[in-house]
């Protein structure tokens, strides 16, 4: 069982996510929050898989949670639940850990595949947020982490991250690109490697950084 705290200070929102969860066989809200203390508290003493946090909750931010999660050194996975009215806010959801952004009216299916993904260990990204994303980190020059001097990408490789910044699953990729699921690991790798990364999310932010997307 994959257990998932909520916090959102909208009450009809909370209910109406756990409602939805409670419709699967592996998903469970273990935990609520209707602020952001309170969630810090939940977060800081509840065992949980994933963490779904409200970008704008009273008390503390959704960002702030987040910050201040990062802080004690082994934060849940967490997935932001945006309207995606702030192109810097959500940069910096990344910047601070994020492993998943979603839009409030997404479906159930859309949802239990985030949390089920970040569960085990990957992220997941709305597909129009990550586009606005990418839209917004052009405009606002953002810098992350990343290798000084980076090895230059092949061309596949360069198809490979574009699919990657547009949301797609490995699995996905691979039959864009009419290849093995494993190929597309390997490829994967060997981006991280030469931007100097760890993650899908970090590679895509290098790539935009270095005009290469």
């Amino acid at each position: 069982m994959i257990r998932v705290a909520l916090a959102d200070d909208q009450t009809l929102v909370r209910q109406g996510i756990k409602s939805l969860l409670d419709l699967t066989s592996d998903v469970r809200v273990v935990a609520e929050a209707s602020d952001g203390p309170e969630a810090l508290r939940i977060l800081t003493t509840t065992m949980v898989d994933v963490a779904l946090l409200d970008v704008r909750m009273p008390g503390q931010t959704g960002l702030e949670v987040l910050a201040a999660l990062a802080r004690t050194g082994s934060p849940p996975p967490c997935i932001l639940l945006t309207t995606f009215d702030d192109d810097a806010v959500v940069v910096e959801g990344i910047k601070l850990g994020a492993r998943g952004f979603l839009l409030k009216d997404v479906s159930l299916d859309q949802l239990t595949e985030a949390i089920r993904t970040v569960a085990g260990g990957g992220t997941l990204f709305n597909p129009a947020v990550t586009e606005r994303v990418i839209r917004g980190l052009a405009r606002l020059a953002t810098r992350v982490p990343g290798s000084a001097m980076p090895v230059r990408l092949t061309r596949r490789e360069i198809d490979v991250l574009g699919l990657i910044a547009s949301g797609r699953s490995n699995k996905e990729i691979a039959d864009a690109l009419g290849t093995a699921e494993a190929t597309v690991k390997n490829q994967a790798s060997s981006i991280f490697g030469k931007l100097g990364v760890r993650d899908r999310t970090r590679a895509v932010l290098r790539a935009i950084e270095l005009g290469v997307l």
